[in-house]
């Protein structure tokens, strides 16, 4: 097997483990439960035990080094978990030095949708771009942004929270606490609160047969808008004017040269797309109304490999020196390579 590193990708619901070749190609991977109530050692109990495994079924992998991405707040380059609302007991816990005590290997920590965008970028649907926004709408919604071809970072590493954009002064109140936030009206979440809200169990209606009388996900929305309903249909009307309008700050926040959309929902993206164009095209300034918006590539692969290519590829995306490169240079004295 090539020279790969350990990636994992640690969600509030599912811990993903990979290896992952320089290609961007996952050649093992593993997955479990989080444990997310049960604090930080449990999880990192959790990360330590699927690398282990990775490497027992893997043993003539050349690891070099491991790349990790969390929900954030968390500040990359100190290598802490800051505190995400989805993990209990996390609390500015040094991941980046815990790990690289266990391992004896270099450790990177990015923000999960940053590595997912990174992801996208380098080997999905960002090929090619020097800037892109990636968004991923599923039970919340996050984003990443590369900009002349750098994760921009921000303020500890804090930047891009685009989930919690105002785009309204209306609405639920969000996880954090405001009104308004383009998560708490946009997310797959907030589609499926809406579809529960329209319904009543035992109504008839398709979204209620489809969730068996229980709570109607957003997944149920897109199915039943498939089959021509008629209440799906206008709730994926109205969650695509939401997402268009948040599509659209970003477009002028960013002047990206593309909008990449992942998550949950961009299972329905078929469906979702001519509004937000058409909502775009309505809302932004003519300058930013080329932009494509397109679906993402890489399900959810994107954060692993992502996440791997802070290995990889050594430094800031642009940099583009690779990790392999340099330690080879080492070795016998050859003068750094630049990769484009």
């Amino acid at each position: 097997m090539s020279t790969v590193a350990l990636a994992f990708d640690l969600g509030g619901t599912e811990l993903r483990g990979a290896l992952v070749e320089r290609s961007g190609e996952v050649v093992a991977r593993v997955s479990e439960p989080t444990l997310a109530g049960a604090g930080s050692e449990a999880v990192i109990g959790q990360i330590i035990a699927l690398a282990n495994k990775l490497l027992d079924e893997n043993s003539l992998a050349k690891v070099i080094g491991i790349g990790a991405c969390a929900p954030g707040p968390l500040d990359p380059k100190a290598g802490i978990v800051i505190g995400p609302p989805t993990l209990a007991g996390w609390h500015n816990v040094p991941l980046i030095d815990i790990l690289s005590r266990q391992f004896g290997l270099p450790v990177r920590l990015e923000n999960d949708a940053n590595a997912a965008a990174l992801g996208e970028w380098r080997f999905g649907a960002g090929r090619g771009t020097e800037s892109l926004v990636f968004v991923t709408v599923s039970t919340g919604i996050g984003g990443g942004v590369v900009a002349d071809g750098h994760i921009y970072h921000g303020r500890r590493g804090l930047a891009a929270e685009i989930g919690h954009m105002t785009i309204t002064g209306e609405g639920d109140r969000c996880f954090c606490g405001a009104v308004g936030c383009f998560e708490a009206v946009a997310s797959g979440t907030a589609l499926g609160r809406r579809a529960t809200r329209l319904t009543a169990p035992g109504d008839g209606s398709l979204l209620r047969r489809l969730s068996k009388d229980g709570d109607v996900s957003a997944r149920h929305v897109v199915e039943a808008a498939r089959t021509g309903d008629a209440t799906a249909r206008d709730l994926v009307e109205a969650e695509a004017k939401w997402l268009g309008i948040g599509f659209t700050n970003l477009l002028h926040l960013y002047s990206p040269e593309l909008i990449v959309m992942g998550g949950g929902l961009a299972n329905g993206f078929d469906l979702l797309s001519p509004t937000i164009r058409a909502t775009i095209d309505e809302r932004a300034m003519p300058a930013y109304r080329d932009v494509p918006i397109v679906p993402a590539e890489l399900g959810d692969r994107a954060g692993l490999v992502g996440a791997a290519s802070l290995i990889l590829w050594e430094g800031e995306p642009g940099t583009a020196l690779s990790m392999v490169q340099n330690e080879e240079s080492k070795t016998d004295g050859a003068a750094d390579a630049r990769v484009g």
